[in-house]
């Protein structure tokens, strides 16, 4: 019997990351002929709600933006109100907001490590890497009063210092990391079946990627070296020594191993963070919030979050609204462009596996 053409919907299924937006599938047999993504689950317009709001007001928005990791755009947009502003942070806040944004990036690879071995089944990491996964939600709910939407990293520094042996809680953490990760090695990242299922599978090459923009991974998993801490640096990364690892092959295994390498940076850059911090003030002291305005002028900041290059564009008018925000994230590329392209060919069953693999945020995409 010839195998008939069908088309179903993957998703949306769940609330959160790659779960609230859908992908439109045709198929022949289990082979995709054809993928179309759809978004519009969310309702967000973060981008809109932000210009309608006074600065201040609107700094409570841009956590939301990617839920798994929300600390790179309370610092894009603290750096971009910092830059039109002419506010100076601190050397302390500089080296806390590296702090912060290293434990974020280390959460959301534990976040990612999760739902990727569950798109294969080996739910017994999923396990391991949300329990680990809360250590560090541990210390942000101690540094921040929350858990996920820490809300901390704010225009003029952090908003308040470190609690009272802090840096012996995180270097304690650190200590556990480099020793739980042998694990994930042992349980998922050599694991036969992930192997099996995982090389091969949705393959990147070095051309698309810069022609198409894409960030993150999916260039480093395919050999080329680019990490906005290192090209652009910002805050005080040009005063810490840390490598950016690549891999060649470019497929789902290789932007697997790239980012297990990279938690081993974030635990390389933890350690130095927290023996060079300096001493000083977290805060520089802002006018009221009904009496700060942005100047008649706009900029481009970006950092380098778990997922890759995120950046945002801000200009003011002179009031104390923001005239224009954009945010340029790895979602949208990824879930359109490279996604589509990636699917077809594959087979129904490695959906999961190709998507989790490329950092999709759904709110991203709806900004």
């Amino acid at each position: 019997m010839e195998n008939k053409h069908i088309t179903i919907f993957h998703g949306p299924q769940h609330p959160g990351i790659t779960g609230n937006m859908s992908v439109e599938l045709d198929l022949i047999g289990e082979t995709i002929q054809k993928a179309t993504t759809h978004v519009g689950y969310l309702h967000r317009g973060f981008e809109k709600l932000i210009e309608r709001r006074t600065v201040i007001q609107a700094f409570t928005i841009v956590c939301r933006i990617c839920v798994p990791e929300p600390d790179p755009n309370e610092a894009n947009f603290a750096m971009a109100v910092e830059e039109l502003a002419g506010i100076e942070v601190s050397k302390r806040a500089q080296y806390i907001r590296v702090m912060v944004l290293e434990l974020s990036r280390l959460a959301a690879q534990f976040l990612w490590m999760a739902g990727q071995s569950g798109s294969i089944g080996l739910y017994a990491v999923g396990q391991w890497a949300i329990a680990d996964r809360d250590l560090i939600l541990d210390l942000f709910e101690e540094l921040t009063g929350a858990r996920v939407y820490h809300m901390y990293i704010y225009p003029g520094g952090v908003r308040r210092d470190l609690p009272e042996g802090f840096l012996e809680k995180v270097s304690k953490l650190l200590v556990y990391m480099k020793k739980r990760l042998k694990d994930y090695d042992d349980i998922f990242i050599n694991n036969a079946s992930f192997k099996n299922r995982a090389i091969g599978v949705g393959v990147v090459n070095k051309e698309e990627a810069i022609r198409n923009s894409y960030v993150g991974q999916a260039l480093r998993g395919c050999g080329i070296e680019a990490d906005v801490r290192k090209d652009a640096p910002y805050l005080v990364y040009n005063e810490l020594d840390f490598e950016v690892p690549i891999q060649e092959a470019g497929d789902v295994y290789a932007r697997a191993l790239v980012r297990r390498a990279e938690m081993d940076q974030a635990l390389h850059i933890l350690e130095q963070v927290v023996a060079k911090m300096p001493e000083g003030k977290v805060m520089t002291k802002l006018p009221s919030h009904r009496k700060f305005k942005l100047p008649k002028d706009d900029t481009w900041v970006k950092v380098e979050s778990a997922r890759g290059e995120f950046a945002y564009y801000m200009a003011g008018d002179g009031s104390e609204n923001i005239r224009r925000m954009q945010v340029r994230g790895p979602s949208l590329v990824h879930a359109f462009t490279l996604l589509e392209k990636l699917l077809v060919g594959a087979e129904l069953s490695d959906v999961a596996l190709i998507m989790n693999s490329l950092g999709i945020c759904p709110p991203e995409i709806e900004r």
